[in-house]
């Protein structure tokens, strides 16, 4: 009967601080997942800003052709667009309500060619360089962009990724203090065991073994169910989140979680280390404060 309580009460502990662990490796994995999305999101929006080059009235189409195909050669430009007379026209009315090329009796717009840039170089610096280069090319007759807009999105990025930079340092010391706190209420529980094994001179690296190896189980144990948990949460929500997530980036997903077993795995094993050691250095009348 003794025994059997003893189990008991060995796997309730584990079962525990396993857990503790695993949701502590969880919270650790939405905030990587948090990291590795915001630069993705960032970069969605600040390519989104569109860069017109508007054609002269005399460029041939196989000169549009050449353009495009000389654009998108380069290591800054995404995607390239162009768009006629007819077509501007057509879009034009669509926003305005009202077909303004009836009213004016012809259409006063010209062909054109948007431009979306690499998130890197939509910057206003970057941005005017690439105007004075555009405005090179025989056929470019003017190039517009949102010049306010472009210097706001980079200033609102800018705060963005300082604020979640932030609370991503205090989450992450949260979370080392989580797990350490749960691993020395583990070791606590066990402090009289090491001073019997002192006692019966076993040395500090014998008694210690043991302990930073199971706690290395709880770490990866602790990370399998954190990535369980995780791959529930993707498969449950896969249509919700995949404007916010990336299930095609097989790398930072696999860095992600090769990042949760390693963080489980240190941070236990450190954390016991120091536990026992702290115990090791007592002496038996202050093992009951």
């Amino acid at each position: 009967m003794a025994k059997e309580k003893l189990r008991k009460s060995l796997f309730s502990s584990y079962f525990s601080t396993t857990l503790s662990i695993s949701l502590v490796l969880f919270l650790f994995g939405l905030l990587g997942l948090l990291q590795i999305n915001t630069k993705r999101l960032t970069d969605y929006i600040m390519e989104n800003v569109g860069v017109t080059l508007i054609l002269k009235e005399d460029t041939r189409e196989v000169d549009v052709l050449k353009l495009q195909k000389t654009l998108e050669a380069t290591s800054f430009i995404k995607s390239t667009r162009f768009v006629d007379k007819k077509t501007a026209a057509d879009e034009l009315k669509k926003d305005l309500g009202e077909d303004f090329v009836d009213f004016l009796g012809y259409n006063p717009l010209l062909s054109s060619i948007d431009v979306k840039v690499n998130a890197s170089y939509t910057n206003p610096e970057s941005m005017a360089q690439l105007e004075a280069q555009f405005l090179k090319f025989p056929e470019v007759q003017e190039v517009y962009y949102q010049r306010n807009l472009v210097k706001q999105l980079n200033d609102n990025v800018k705060k963005l990724s300082l604020i979640i930079m932030g609370l991503s340092a205090i989450m992450f010391i949260i979370f080392i203090a989580l797990i350490n706190n749960t691993i020395r209420l583990s070791i606590y529980a066990k402090r009289y065991l090491i001073n019997s094994m002192q006692l019966v001179g076993a040395t500090r690296s014998f008694i210690r073994f043991p302990f930073v190896a199971k706690s290395i189980l709880h770490g990866i144990y602790g990370a399998i169910i954190a990535c369980l948990m995780l791959l529930m949460i993707f498969f449950s929500y896969q249509a919700e989140l995949k404007q916010l997530i990336d299930f095609q980036d097989s790398l930072s997903l696999a860095l992600l979680v090769l990042g949760i077993f390693l963080f489980g795995i240190f941070m236990t094993a450190l954390s016991t280390y120091f536990a026992v050691n702290k115990f090791l250095r007592m002496k038996f009348d202050q093992l009951y404060y």
